[in-house]
């Protein structure tokens, strides 16, 4: 049986100058903190010429399962954590559940 998975594309505009800073916070804070939680990394890009970070995030289960998880990430206690004293280096973001082409 074919495990069913949701995933988000997740697009940033970076504050000019931040890249190096946020992905080294988002692959040392970030990213674990949301793999603990129960989401897979699908893959992470930067556009240089754009000052964007993209990356693809998935969760086990349909898209109101995602959703669920996703309303629990944003309110919990490891999420403030990851976020406690950092600067905003994120302009931008535009979050859009994906579904693969077959």
């Amino acid at each position: 049986m074919t495990e069913v998975r949701t995933t988000q594309l997740r697009r940033y505009r970076i504050v000019p100058g931040a890249m190096a800073d946020f992905t080294a916070w988002w692959h040392g804070r970030l990213l674990p903190a949301r793999v603990a939680y129960g989401f897979r990394l699908e893959g992470a890009w930067v556009v240089p010429e754009t000052d964007e970070f993209v990356w693809t995030v998935s969760a086990e289960g349909d898209e109101a399962a995602f959703r669920a998880l996703d309303a629990a990430w944003a309110v919990s206690p490891e999420r403030v954590r990851v976020f406690e004293g950092q600067p905003q280096r994120v302009a931008e973001s535009v979050l859009h559940l994906v579904t693969p082409v077959s």
